[in-house]
């Protein structure tokens, strides 16, 4: 009755292959990709953000982070203060500029 099932031999193992050059640029590939559409443009806003932060000076008219449009009146080392209306001013951390905007931007009424 053994013509049913056949007999089961044992195999050798295939030869351990191993990890080469492939193995390690499969693992970099995701890296660099992520470095080049993630990181590095980030970086570059950044940087960006922080000459234009630099560069504030008073009557400049600006933007910040919460959507308030201003004049500089004062510039300090952490805070600017922005006239938001005629004699109302505000101050705000010199990061929370998110913009500065284009002279005249700001219309007298």
């Amino acid at each position: 009755m053994n013509f049913f099932i056949a007999n089961a031999y044992a195999q050798s193992a295939p030869a351990g292959q191993e990890p080469g050059m492939s193995g390690f640029l499969i693992m970099l590939i995701p890296i660099v990709v992520l470095w080049f559409l993630m990181i590095r443009p980030q970086m570059k806003r950044q940087k960006e953000h922080s000459k234009m932060v630099a560069a504030l000076a008073k009557g400049d008219e600006a933007v910040t982070t919460g959507g308030i449009l201003g004049r500089i009146t004062e510039v300090g080392d952490s805070f600017v203060k922005l006239e938001i209306a005629k004699s109302i001013e505000v101050k705000v951390q010199r990061h929370a500029i998110a913009t500065v905007m284009p002279k005249g931007t700001i219309k007298e009424t």
